[in-house]
């Protein structure tokens, strides 16, 4: 499964079963580059798809700390897509991407956020995403990216 299935599949099956109207949908999850793209799609679920174990940002981290220990390459980026169907059989949905670049780091650092932004610092910045303020952050993120690119498309379409 990808980014841009996992969002397709939201956004259709908002459009079709909660209203019937357009839907917009996103998915998103942090990339490695030393990992192969994990966690990728498994974000979320990172720690517990080893073994069983525990579903939380805590366990999803300390596992992505120990995988990358012995690495020195430690970019990473934040992914999102969004995906905006007129009807749930759209035939030609649109669908816009974001990448926010970063670096891993081993300890946490910040209170803002959730997920992996204590691990994630934005070198450009000098700060993990969780010690920007929640503004530059809205303003700056793969969401936002992503957010914009839509934007640009439905000003294309309409």
């Amino acid at each position: 499964m990808t980014f841009v299935e996992n969002a397709l599949a939201k956004a259709r099956h908002a459009s079709s079963s909660a209203t019937g109207l357009p839907a917009l949908a996103d998915d998103s999850g942090l990339c490695v580059h030393v990992l192969r793209g994990a966690p990728g799609v498994y974000s979320a679920r990172y720690a517990q798809l080893l073994n069983g174990g525990e579903k939380s940002d805590a366990a999803n981290n300390a596992r992505l700390v120990k995988e990358l220990a012995s690495e020195t390459d430690r970019r990473e980026y934040f992914f999102s897509v969004l995906v905006l169907v007129c009807h749930a059989n759209d035939p030609e949905p649109l669908i816009a991407e974001g990448r926010w670049h970063g670096e891993v780091i081993d300890t946490p650092r910040g209170a803002n956020g959730f997920g992996y932004d204590a691990h994630f610092l934005v070198p450009s910045l000098g700060q993990t995403t969780a010690e920007l303020d929640p503004a530059v952050k809205n303003a700056s993120s793969h969401r936002a990216i992503a957010l914009r690119r839509l934007l640009a498309q439905l000003k294309e379409v309409s």
